[in-house]
């Protein structure tokens, strides 16, 4: 595969992914995965369509938001992502990726289930890039219940701390600094559309997410700054590995998709780059669903 622009067949793009099962406490480390998910790094060419901006990631230490770093960085954008402590390899990883594109690239080391956290981290890379005008609200947590007996509340409000809040919190902060033409990207799911039964408070957060965004999207659009949401479907990345599905589910994830294969966060990554362009200057309050042609809504 010599690049994103490359035609193939999409369907054989890439290979199942056929996970053995494995299983890593929370976070988890993509660099420990098996397979190791493809973010791009041999493959992706920036053409030059982001020279200049200044971009936040959460959750941009591996998987989508690692990919979404990557891409950023090689399309000519300073790039700023959020992880946690235990995820410090794999955002050293990312650092390098960007900064071999002569790029800016900062790691910054937070839980972002806090607002006032939240708020120092965009200050942070207001500080470190010069200013901001790409925000993109990726972190997300999804543990499988099977049973709603079984979920805690401490999980359903940390779920939502991490995946909802966090996203308002981190977009409130953001707006003192955004210019017209700045850019919000979040990522919902397809579980955003078709729940599975044991991930409620997961596909929950993500149906909030993308009502939210259609909001915001229309409240801002006076101000000349867009809101859009990637909706990825089944994509390799730790979350699978951590918690996010069952032993069963790692096993026949490549079936899940029309495409009978998984996803890698290199096909995701497109989506956000497309999103945060001036070309898509047109689109606003839209949700780009990236999920191997499962029919949605």
């Amino acid at each position: 595969m010599a690049d994103q622009y490359i035609f193939d067949n999409p369907l054989t793009r890439y290979d199942r992914v056929e996970p053995p099962v494995q299983h890593q406490p929370m976070p988890g480390v993509q660099g420990e995965m098996m397979p190791v998910p493809d973010l791009g790094e041999a493959t992706y060419r920036g053409t030059g369509r982001l020279t200049g901006r200044k971009a936040l990631i959460t959750g941009g230490d591996s998987g989508i938001g690692g990919a979404v770093a990557i891409a950023f960085a090689r399309e000519g954008a300073d790039v700023v992502i959020v992880h946690l402590p235990d995820e410090q390899a794999d955002a050293d990883h990312i650092i390098d990726e960007i900064r071999d594109a002569g790029r800016t690239g900062v790691s910054i080391t937070a839980d972002i289930t806090d607002a006032a956290t939240c708020r120092a981290i965009v200050a942070q890379a207001v500080d470190a890039l010069g200013g901001l005008d790409i925000l993109v609200n990726n972190a997300g947590k999804q543990v499988a219940i099977e049973k709603i007996e079984d979920l805690t509340d401490e999980q359903f409000e940390l779920t939502f701390r991490t995946n909802v809040f966090a996203n308002f919190w981190l977009t409130k902060a953001a707006l003192e600094r955004l210019q017209p033409g700045s850019t919000i990207i979040n990522t919902a799911s397809l579980e955003a559309y078709k729940p599975a039964p044991d991930r409620l408070d997961y596909a929950a957060s993500k149906a909030a997410i993308n009502n939210f965004s259609k909001g915001l999207a229309q409240q801002l659009a006076p101000r000349g700054i867009r809101v859009n949401v990637v909706a990825p479907g089944p994509t390799w990345t730790a979350l699978q590995v951590s918690g996010g599905v069952s032993d069963d589910q790692m096993q026949h994830f490549d079936d899940e998709s029309t495409y009978q294969r998984a996803g890698q966060p290199a096909e995701i990554a497109p989506a956000f780059v497309f999103l945060a362009s001036p070309e898509s200057s047109y689109v606003s309050g839209e949700t780009l669903n990236v999920n191997g042609g499962m029919v949605t809504p």
